[in-house]
């Protein structure tokens, strides 16, 4: 850190002033936390704010700091200890994650409660609520058109709802996720409802131009987040007065986070939701936070100043929590929100490894598995405390975000690679197996993104509903080497809601007020309670799934090399039908082989030793791998084998 910003560091008298009033053990350990990361939070604000008294500020968000602290319960400063004591904890194989919204899993927040034992009978460590904040009545973009920070849905329950929830994970060892939506607030949100009264302090908080002469000039490098129902990032408020910047929908307002007040603001939520007990925060929308005229005011680098920012008073406050970057970006862009440079080890610890999940669905399509190759092997190397979320799917469509340098060294050309998957995962293709619903399709671009269940999208849940045997059994193969894929890579799997029971698409999905313009609600039914009390039962689909996906978390919650911090090396000279991910780790080598094809593929058993192991078995499948005469195992299709040391009473048999 430089002298300068050295010299900016809140002073000691003030620090001492704060601190004031708490006991000896308390005064030492935020000593030594503002100690370890005020300069972090200081050299954040001289990037975002070098107009500004920066050491007011950092003065402030100390403050707010402080204040966390001394709200926080005594259960909560406990398990900021133990997640000092093992910085490492998201990184651990045992952790296994689920997403799911509330309503639409358990009725609300004390259902939710009696169905921890279905979360712990999967293997669930992690569970991610979508947003349950109060939103903006009506259309709510899902939830993500907050309009209280601070407040539950009444439906759901409330604030102690909530708190309660949070107490009763964490005694069953499930860490609680939620969102916070950073880039933009509903049109409803007091500050906005301030703003459009004439406050010039929160008329401040967001981007409000008297005509059209900026709009117009931002216009011309932003892209259209929903061009169907949502073109265009203006929206006109006669209350204002004004051009509001509104990227996703006409009543959800983009803050101004180039006001400090605003980053005060938001800090302040962070630190009230921590001290309800949640563990991780899902930094919603975070790439499009900074804006730049003649960008495409997405992955600015003042990003990562604010989450830097952000982080260091949590670090402060309540180091139990976690930051995850919902940054569904570029693959060259996506590492950055892990941290490198200046930001290594001081952004957000989990971020989205959204091109794992695009290339896992190109290589099912394909039975190629060039261009996952090229991809993946391209992406920089994370850094040692960063952590991906790996799915299958999300809440969200899926869009193809698959970089034209890939498709290219791959042989292929990306623009037609794209629509080739749209076409593929919505049936449309000959010879798909898949079912998928075509969302915001854009003419002039090209891009249509997909929505569906991961059921309907491997062809199981068609299959099913035809009686096909053979497809069931195609659809459940292709359905668990999706999930494997994606489970043995490291970092977090997370299984979104009804993936676990091989759920169809909700036919039904369009008859809810505010669901008839977006297919997404195909794929976020509600868990049906008949079929998961199946789960046990391997006479059914559902019962197979289910099983299935528990064998994984429980296999790779006993492989020290799926630790996340492992490194990573996707082997290039495989069968153009075989994957092999060779992960790399102390306690000895594993070598992920995948099969994405419905035909028989061979690798060669020499891939094994050449890493060190002797002794090649199969973790997932429980055997010994053997290789013929010619050097070669075969692999069944779409088989799945994580490949070790085979235990010593098996490798000596």
């Amino acid at each position: 850190m430089s002298d300068a910003a050295h010299d900016v560091r809140p002073t000691a008298e003030s620090v001492t002033s704060l601190l004031a009033g708490l006991d000896d053990h308390d005064r030492e350990t935020l000593e030594l936390r503002l100690e370890r990361w005020s300069d972090d939070l200081v050299a954040a604000l001289m990037v975002l704010y070098p107009e500004h008294d920066v050491s007011a500020l950092a003065l402030r968000l100390v403050e707010s700091a402080v204040a966390g602290y001394r709200q926080r319960s005594p259960e909560l400063r406990r398990l900021d200890q133990r997640r000092l004591l093992r910085p490492d904890w998201l990184q651990q194989p045992g952790m296994f994650g689920y997403a799911c919204y509330t309503d639409r899993f358990a009725g609300d927040l004390d259902g939710l409660r009696g169905r921890v034992g279905y979360l712990r009978d999967l293997g669930v460590s992690y569970l991610h609520l979508m947003p349950l904040l109060q939103p903006r009545d009506g259309d709510n973009d899902g939830g993500y058109a907050v309009q209280d920070y601070r407040t539950v849905r009444p439906d759901l329950g409330d604030v102690e709802d909530l708190r309660r929830l949070a107490s009763d994970l964490r005694g069953q060892g499930i860490s609680l996720v939620l969102d916070l939506v950073l880039n933009h607030v509903a049109r409803e949100h007091d500050w906005a409802r301030r703003a459009r009264a004439g406050e010039s302090r929160y008329r401040d908080y967001f981007h409000v131009y008297p005509d059209r002469v900026m709009p117009d000039a931002y216009e011309r490098t932003l892209p259209e987040v929903f061009p169907d129902f949502a073109p265009g990032n203006f929206t006109w408020d006669d209350e204002l007065r004004g051009w509001a910047w509104t990227t996703f929908n006409e009543w959800q307002w983009d803050v101004n986070w180039a006001n400090p007040d605003v980053l005060v603001e938001y800090a302040d939520i962070v630190l009230y939701l921590a001290n309800l007990g949640v563990e991780v925060l899902r930094l919603d929308a975070i790439a499009f936070t900074w804006k730049r005229l003649g960008t495409s005011c997405q992955n600015q680098p003042e990003v990562h100043a604010v989450t830097q920012a952000l982080r260091t008073v949590a670090r402060i406050a309540c180091p139990a929590l976690a930051f995850k970057a919902e940054a569904i970006v570029g693959p060259r862009d996506l590492v950055l929100y892990l941290g490198q440079g200046e930001h290594a080890g001081r952004v957000s610890d989990l971020a989205y490894h959204n091109s794992l999940m695009v290339q896992v669905w190109s290589m099912l399509a394909t039975g190629s598995t060039g261009l996952a190759k090229q991809a993946l092997s391209a992406l920089p190397a994370t850094p040692p405390s960063g952590t991906w979320i790996c799915y299958v799917r999300c809440h969200d469509d899926i869009g193809w975000a698959i970089d034209d340098g890939d498709a290219a060294s791959a042989g292929l050309d990306g623009y037609a690679h794209r629509r080739f998957l749209s076409n593929w995962y919505s049936g449309d293709h000959p010879g798909s197996w898949a079912h998928g619903l075509v969302f915001q399709h854009n003419p002039a671009t090209g891009d249509k993104r997909i929505s569906g269940t991961a059921a309907s999208l491997t062809g199981l849940a068609d299959a099913e509903a035809r009686g096909d045997a053979d497809g069931v059994g195609q659809g459940l193969a292709r359905l668990f080497l999706a999930h494997a894929v994606v489970a043995g890579w490291g970092g977090i799997p997370v299984v979104w809601s009804g993936d676990e029971l091989g759920m169809p698409n909700d036919p039904d999905w369009a008859s809810e007020p505010g669901h008839e313009d977006d297919n997404r609600w195909a794929h976020r039914e509600r868990l049906d309670w008949a079929v998961a009390a199946e789960r046990g039962d391997l006479d059914t689909v559902s019962g197979k799934v289910f099983q299935g996906l528990r064998h994984l978390a429980g296999v790779r919650a006993d492989l020290p090399q799926l630790h996340a911090s492992a490194q990573t090396r996707v082997l290039l000279e495989t069968d153009d039908g075989v994957l092999a991910v060779v992960r790399t780790h102390p306690s000895g080598s594993m070598v992920c082989v995948y099969n994405v094809t419905s035909s028989w593929q061979r690798v060669e058993v020499r891939h094994f030793a050449d890493v060190g192991i002797a002794h090649p078995y199969d973790a997932l499948g429980g055997y010994p791998v053997f290789g013929g005469a010619d050097g070669l195992a075969s692999l069944s299709p779409y088989a799945a084998w994580w490949v070790v040391e085979a235990p010593v009473d098996v490798a000596h048999a």
